[in-house]
């Protein structure tokens, strides 16, 4: 063998030793811990940092990666609140004039997550709700969820989240970072603090009212006695019995930078 051919084989073998170092140094797919980006964007979002790195993070990744390493319906609520909420400030603090027509804001597609451009209400009605038709008062599923929302949503509905997404307007929630180890804890204390600030019990006239979400989610919480059951466990209302519920008027003026420590 000349030294032309001997160079050329070390070549070679040299370069097919760096095509299999990459492979195999190169990050599997699901191993980024996508709750803690959710934290990390929404904590950025708070402090008025540019999140383009992790919206660009979010729309480069895959839908297989995102099923790997959302795998718990804790960590899918925890992930899809908080990129809720983020985008929620991001978007509107940029362009406040989409607020003016919020059907359209909340329906079109706008917000792109592994490479598929989504909408508000597929986040909330599709993944977090559970393929919930967005007009279907929690009471009719969706009949064909796309591959998307069939893979990333939740197993079981949780009511709690209503009281922890802000859809930017004044009678929203405020915006908590939800942690997927502390899920429960942060919506345990969400929703106490949502409904006592939100409740308003008339003991002369045995009535209560209450939250418009309520009726607007209705099949989500159940009957009206399940209702009550949530606002007697809240100590808002003395009995489930023989008290009649009224539904207030949900403030819509917008109301972003609403933020509280959970």
């Amino acid at each position: 063998m000349n030294v032309y051919k001997f160079r050329v084989r070390i070549l070679f073998i040299l370069v097919l030793s760096t095509i299999a170092n990459g492979f195999s140094q190169s990050t599997p797919e699901g191993s980024i811990n996508f709750n803690e980006l959710s934290e990390k964007f929404l904590l950025a979002t708070k402090q008025g940092n540019d999140t383009q790195q992790f919206q660009d993070q979010l729309a480069n990744t895959t839908l297989k990666a995102l099923e790997n390493g959302l795998q718990s319906d804790h960590q899918k609520l925890a992930f899809w609140v908080n990129i809720y909420n983020a985008y929620i400030q991001v978007i509107l603090s940029k362009n406040p004039e989409l607020y003016d027509d919020r059907q359209a804001f909340f329906n079109e597609d706008r917000i792109m997550i592994a490479g598929e451009k989504v909408a508000f209400s597929k986040i909330e009605h599709g993944i977090i709700r559970k393929s919930q038709w967005p007009l279907g008062l929690g009471k009719i599923r969706k009949w064909f969820p796309n591959k998307f929302e069939r893979k990333l949503r939740v197993k079981k509905r949780d009511y709690r989240i209503h009281f922890a997404l802000n859809c930017g307007a004044k009678d929203c929630p405020p915006v908590a970072i939800y942690q997927a180890n502390r899920l429960d804890e942060q919506f345990k204390k969400s929703t106490s603090r949502y409904l006592k600030k939100t409740t308003v019990y008339d003991a002369n006239k045995k009535e209560v009212a209450i939250t418009s979400l309520f009726s607007w989610f209705r099949g989500d919480f159940g009957s009206k006695k399940d209702v009550k059951r949530i606002l007697k466990e809240q100590g808002l209302i003395p009995s489930i019995e023989d008290i009649d519920i009224q539904y207030k008027n949900y403030d819509w003026t917008l109301d972003l930078d609403n933020w509280i420590t959970l």
